[in-house]
């Protein structure tokens, strides 16, 4: 075999019928010959010729019927071709020597093997007849009894038949039950006989070689497609994307025995190759569900754009891709308990890792592309759907997936955006030029600024509930956002209400007497104290802050920080906490100073001045003209608690009232104590303790009636101090007529 060339080459021969492994490989202008026994005149003569480095140098395909044509011109010029292009890139010269013989039998040694070929003509005559297609591929009655007897009188091999029917049957094989079924009861016998290849003929070997090729493309097919096997489909798979049921197709089952039939399932190289077909069919089914978000992704630059109704779609398309690649792992557990597949196939931990793997990564693209602004209603439910397919893996006891879905990394930085901005935004609503509802009261007497950022807080609380019942520990960051905001709320009071503040914040710091504050007081002498509607606006509002509001507050932070693990220095609630102290401080400060303020009234003029009307009074004096003196300051109390009842709403003007009843009575005990030695001042002290007692009990029973509690009627402190010093210091004789 001389090739005309610079170069040497080597060449590799063998019959298309063959093997690969059964080529002869020969050396140009060797004189080497070999002899080839080809199955039939459709049989090739295949040479694969190589360079000096042993890369594919071209192809010659030598058709075995253009030699029968012409036996006698043995010397030949063949074209060598490169593929892919089918490039012509040489010539080769070959001798051959072809000739035929006869057997016993008159079977040919080359050429057509008449009974096979007569075989094949009555075969393919019965599956015409017979209506041979993807759904009626098994012959019966009459023709199959006539193939049966044709193959046993004229000596047609078993094997023959099962692979020449199996090569018709896989030329419209689908992936369905009785397709794969009928396979493996056609090929079994075929293996089990054709474990070596001198147990099968060259033709037979041929066949068998094209089949499996088939069958392995009818498996690749099944496999990378088991969850849209079909068996009513004429194709055997579903022409529609659907969701998964929870049971294993019928084919799913022979389609693994085939498998099992054609490889050694124990070997590691079948094991990986029969795994690689589930992790192909995970991915194709994910890019499924994927590409009904690749719009979101793919159009990222125009996230900033999109309006709230397409936001809402998008949102709501990624919570049900989460659903649905959740549904895809819980099937393929349910699949995987029917016991179908091999042992070796952990078919849930298989898909769940490459499902997670790739709603992580679109969940993160996603969030890029449509940065949530915060856990407005799509958002949430978004967080519930990534949270809800972390914690389902989690309890279906699946392997950790490294890149698969953490669904708290996933929207960490997001979360604490949220709470930083809608931290500044309450903040913003806080300051003094944004505060509206100046001089405006609600029904319970407060500012609807207090009411109305508080009903923020509790609707930010409301917001943040789906985020705080999943990951607990964003309490505490959330916790001191609220913080921040209520001190600003207060902050804001103080400022809003700063003009009627100031006469108050006199009585709230210590006092230095100096010529300065002298004359004020001096200037002050002739005009009466009238604590202002804007005061009432004031303390009833923080009243409500610490009764009302921050309570529901307070009860939803310690109800999550329940949840809390050890967090360290900082405990659950306790920035809370200092707002209520700061707060309740504020509160009583100002209502002692509206006290003191109330106190400095009975003292601008003898008649009310209670001291005055003590030191003037004898232990002789007769107690009705002692009442009688009383009246002014009777008539003044009287105004002034009714004037209290008009501004404050009721738990702040009884901690008024008693605050003042409990002053006055201060009066009385500073009297006393520096008259201890002289008890003729004592009878006048009875005289006015009584007076105290039934003007302050009097008049707030009589304003707020059955709205007034038994403890608000109990006498406060210093008047329980002046009681018991008139009483240790009384004579034996008891007087009914005073309390004590």
């Amino acid at each position: 075999m001389p090739i005309m060339c610079t170069e040497t080459y080597s060449c590799s021969l063998r019959l298309k019928s063959l093997t690969e492994e059964d080529a002869i490989r020969m050396q140009p202008g060797s004189s080497e010959t070999h002899m080839f026994f080809p199955d039939s005149l459709g049989d090739d003569l295949l040479v694969e010729v190589q360079d000096s480095k042993g890369k594919h140098f071209g192809r010659v395909l030598v058709q075995l019927a253009a030699i029968a044509d012409d036996p006698a011109d043995k010397l030949r010029w063949w074209p060598i071709y490169h593929e892919p292009g089918h490039e012509l890139v040489g010539k080769i010269q070959l001798y051959i020597n072809y000739s035929t013989s006869s057997d016993d039998n008159s079977h040919l040694k080359c050429g057509s093997v008449a009974e096979t070929v007569a075989y094949d003509l009555v075969l393919e005559v019965a599956m015409k007849v017979q209506g041979f297609q993807q759904r009626n591929l098994v012959l019966h009655g009459p023709w199959k009894w006539l193939l049966t007897e044709f193959a046993s009188y004229y000596g047609v091999s078993e094997i023959y038949t099962k692979l020449r029917y199996l090569s018709y049957v896989m030329d419209v094989a689908t992936p369905t039950a009785d397709c794969l079924n009928l396979v493996y009861d056609l090929l079994t016998p075929v293996i089990m006989k054709g474990n070596t290849k001198t147990s099968l003929s060259h033709q037979e070997n041929r066949i068998l070689g094209e089949t499996k090729d088939q069958i392995e493309q009818i498996l690749t097919l099944a496999f990378e497609n088991y969850k849209s096997l079909d068996e009513t489909s004429f194709s055997g798979i579903t022409e529609v994307f659907r969701p998964a049921s929870g049971v294993a197709a019928p084919a799913l089952e022979p389609a693994v025995k085939l498998y099992k039939l054609l490889h050694d399932i124990l070997s590691p190289e079948a094991q990986t190759a029969f795994c690689h077909y589930f992790q192909v069919a995970a991915k194709k089914r994910s890019r499924r569900h994927l590409s009904e978000t690749d719009e979101y992704i793919t159009n990222n630059n125009e996230g900033n754009l999109m309006d709230s109704m397409t936001t809402s779609t998008a949102y709501q398309k990624m919570k049900t891709l989460c659903i649905n690649l959740r549904n895809e792992i819980y099937t393929d557990i349910q699949i995987h308990n029917q016991n179908i597949l091999p042992s070796f196939v952990d078919l849930p931990n298989l898909s769940a890792s490459i499902y997670s793997t790739e709603l992580s990564n679109r969940l993160r693209d996603f969030l890029i592309a449509c940065p949530p602004s915060g856990p407005s209603s799509p958002v949430a439910e978004l967080v519930i759907a990534t949270s809800d397919f972390q914690r389902d893996l989690v309890s279906w006891n699946l392997s950790p997936v490294k890149g698969g879905v953490d669904a708290k990394e996933l929207f960490h930085l997001y979360i604490l955006v949220w709470i930083q901005d809608k931290r500044l935004s309450l903040l913003e609503s806080c300051k003094l030029d944004k505060v509206k509802w100046s001089g405006v009261r609600t029904r319970h007497s407060t500012t609807p600024f207090v009411d109305e950022m508080y009903e923020r807080l509790k609707e930010t609380l409301t917001d943040y509930e789906v985020i705080v019942c999943r990951w607990p520990d964003y309490t505490l960051v959330l916790e001191n956002a609220i913080a921040d905001i209520e001190k600003a709320i207060v902050e804001a009071l103080d400022k809003q209400y700063a003009d009627v503040l100031s006469p108050l914040k006199e009585n709230m710091t210590p006092k230095k007497f100096g010529l300065k504050y002298v004359q004020k007081l001096t200037k002050r002498a002739a005009c009466p104290y009238v604590v202002p509607d804007e005061i009432g606006i004031l303390l009833n509002s923080m009243k409500r802050m610490l009764d009302v509001l921050r309570p529901r507050v307070e009860s939803q932070f310690k109800s999550w920080g329940s949840c809390l693990p050890n967090v360290g220095n900082t405990a659950p609630g306790e920035q809370l906490s200092e707002v209520t102290v700061m707060l309740r401080a504020k509160f009583r400060n100002y209502v002692q100073a509206i006290v003191e303020k109330l106190v400095e009234n009975t003292k601008l003029q003898n008649t009310t001045k209670l001291k005055k009307i003590l030191q003037d009074s004898k232990e002789t004096v007769i107690e009705s003209d002692l009442r009688v003196r009383m009246q002014p300051l009777k008539d003044q109390l009287a105004n002034t608690i009714s004037h209290l009842h008009s501004i404050f709403e009721t738990h702040v003007f009884v901690a008024i009232c008693r605050g003042y009843w409990d002053r006055m009575g201060q009066e009385i005990l500073s009297f006393l104590e520096n008259r201890k030695e002289n008890r003729s001042w004592y009878k006048g002290s009875r005289v006015a303790v009584s007076f105290l007692d039934d003007t302050f009990a009097s008049q707030m029973q009589q304003i707020l009636g059955n709205a007034l509690l038994e403890k608000d009627l109990e006498a406060p402190r210093s008047i329980m101090e002046v009681r018991s010093m008139l009483c240790k210091d009384a004579p034996d004789h008891k007087d009914n007529t005073f309390y004590y």
